[in-house]
This record gives C-alpha cells, structure tokens and sequence, in this order.
C-alpha cells in the first residue's frame, strides 16, 4: 500500500515482520507453546517467550500500510494485482498438490471445497489476506476522513475505536461475543487509523524509546500470560485471561508493534544492492504467507519439514531451535522464490495485455 519510493528500514521491518509469522506458526504446528493441562517445560516456556515477541507482527504489517497509504491515493490496479495474487496461490497449490498425488480440500469436499479456491476473499480462505484486502478497498474513504478531520477530532475517535476494540477487552475477565481478538477487517482499521495519524502527526513518546517500549511490551505481555497460566491450575476464572496476551488487540501487543515500528523508523539503510535487494524482498514477502498459510498446506508443511531434518523425532531444545530456523529458512525462501517467480508471469502477461480494453479502462481508473 505505500506505493512507489518505498523507505528501506521500513521494508527491513516488512520482511522482519513475515519471518516472525513464519515463526509463530511453527510455533503453534509443533506445539512449543504454553498450553493449559499441559506439563511445564523449557521449550514451552522457549516459545511462548518468542511468540510474545513475535506477535507484534501482524500490527506491524497494517500499521506499515497506514503510515504511508494516508499519503498515497487508492489504485484499482494495486486491488486487482493483490486479488489476482491471492487467487494465485488459491489456485496453484492444490494443482501443484493433485499433480503430486497429495488430497486437497477439493478431493475431500468436492464442489465445498472447490469454493474456497474460487473465492478465497468471501470464504476468508486466508483470514489475513480478506482483511487486508477489504482494508485496501476501504482506504479512499479512511484516507480521506483522516485528512480532512482536525486533529483533536481525530485523537478522540482513535481514543473511542481504542476503549471499544482494545481497552476493554484488556481487562476483562471474561470473553465479548463482540471481540474478535483482532483477526478481522474491524480491527484492521482501528490500526490502520491509529498509523495514518502516526504519519500525518507523528508521537514523539515513541519516536524516542520504540525499542525499549517494544521490548518491555512484549516482556509484559510474556509475564502475564505465564503469570495466568500458573493461576488457572489453580482457579479456573483465570482460564481465560491466559490467552488474552496473545490477542492482536491487546493493549500491549498494540503498543509492542508502534515501539518496534519506531525503532525501525531510526535504522538507517544505505542506498546501494543492499537496499534494493531489501525492498524487493519486501514485496514479494506477502507470497511467503499466501503459500504456507493454504489451506491444503498450513497443517502438512512442519510434518513434512520435520520428516526431513528431524526423522527421528528427537526432542529438547537444541532440536526445537533447529527445526524453527529450517521451518523459517525454507518456508520463508520457498514463498519468495515462487512469488518471484509470480511477479515475472505478471509482468510478462502486463505487457502482453497492456494494450486492452480492460487495461486501458484500469489505467484511466488509477488516473481518476
């Protein structure tokens, strides 16, 4: 979303950003993660406290496109490219995973599962990539009430959309039926205003100590899931609460990724390869979520990476950390590669059909 002349340390922070949700789905597939009426240990205890670093990731990654996207204009050819992105990887792996003989949701659902390739927007195929598109659409109109809203108007809605969708919830001790922990199109938006004004206004608390808010937040947010997850043996009224720190709209988590996108906002990437080399990486890293997080692959792929490096199924920490740096190496350089290989097939069929109807009709669009 932020458009062209896209900032290093900020695509630094992109790219940071999907390594870390590789992470945390590794996380979760092996099971390395504090977990109610499951025995204490050191590689849960290991996990959690990286998940507790890592879960900013998401935050970061919306408030990226709001800082910069309150600043650019809404393109229809962006939208169609995003879709026609998603619809690449909906489409391309279970005709990669038939081919080699693997089941996919089409062969065990027939025409239910056919659905969620066809329309992965509507069936939230990738929960992530619905809300973020659904954000992109909405950013004419978001863009334009930030722009146009004078600034103590604007602190008071985030302040109400905040209380509503964030502090409340904090706090509770008992679950909203409101509350969708922040995987959904309305939370996206309270982030995604929360950076336009971070753009427009800037927050000099942040400015000047993101990396120790960011560290503290998510040592915070560590201590009290732990601090839960030994009170609920005891009393099952903190059962809940256990999970709330790794809400995305915790309060905590909120304020550990405008930390971490402050302290990126004061790393200085020097123009040359380097620099290029890490803005294209930043665009192609959307792919590396499309492909491991389909839904024929996001339960098959640690099985399968663990089969290779670990047969033995050894356990204990040094093989905990090793399979984490493979599942990140190799989930991470295999969505780049194809998503590389994605933008070449793009751009290949851009300038085959750049000269249709339906591009001319886009492009006077974008000028509109």
């Amino acid at each position: 979303m932020a458009g062209k002349g896209r900032e290093a340390n900020y695509e630094l922070l992109r790219v940071l950003a999907m390594v870390m949700v590789v992470a945390m789905h590794f996380l979760e597939r092996s099971d390395s993660l504090l977990a109610l009426d499951e025995p204490f240990g050191g590689v849960r205890l290991t996990g959690s406290l990286l998940e507790a670093f890592c879960l900013v990731a998401v935050n970061v990654y919306v408030l990226i496109a709001g800082y910069f996207g309150v600043r650019g204009r809404f393109r229809v050819s962006k939208a169609a490219g995003l879709l026609c992105q998603i619809w690449f990887y909906a489409l391309l792996v279970p005709a990669a995973l038939t081919l080699a003989g693997v089941s996919t949701e089409a062969s065990r659902l027939g025409i239910y599962g056919l659905i969620q390739y066809l329309f992965p927007i509507e069936t939230e195929h990738y929960w992530f990539a619905t809300s973020y598109f659904m954000l992109y659409l909405l950013t004419p109109v978001l863009n334009t009430a930030v722009r146009n809203m004078p600034k103590k108007r604007l602190q008071v809605t985030l302040a109400c959309l905040f209380i509503l969708f964030c502090g409340i919830k904090s706090i509770s001790p008992v679950v909203f039926a409101f509350d969708k922990y922040g995987y959904d199109l309305a939370w996206f938006v309270c982030v995604y205003l929360l950076a336009a004004y971070l753009g427009l206004y800037g927050w000099d608390l942040f400015e000047k100590r993101g990396w120790l808010i960011y560290g503290a937040s998510s040592l915070m947010s560590f201590g009290v899931s732990a601090s839960m997850w030994a009170l609920a043996g005891k009393s099952d009224s903190f059962r809940y609460y256990f999970t709330v720190p790794f809400h995305y709209n915790y309060v905590l988590c909120l304020l550990g990724a405008v930390g971490l996108f402050y302290g990126f906002s004061r790393i200085s990437v020097k123009e040359g390869a380097g620099a290029g080399l890490i803005r294209r990486l930043g665009g192609l890293c959307f792919g590396v979520y499309l492909l491991h997080e389909h839904i024929d692959l996001r339960f098959l792929w640690y099985e399968w990476i663990k089969g290779l490096i670990n047969p033995g199924n050894k356990e204990g920490m040094p093989f905990f950390l090793w399979e984490l740096i493979c599942c990140v190496v190799i989930l991470f350089g295999a969505g780049i590669f194809i998503d590389w290989i994605r933008s070449m097939l793009f751009a290949g069929v851009r300038r085959i059909l750049g000269k249709t109807v339906l591009f001319e009709k886009i492009r006077k669009l974008d000028e509109a």
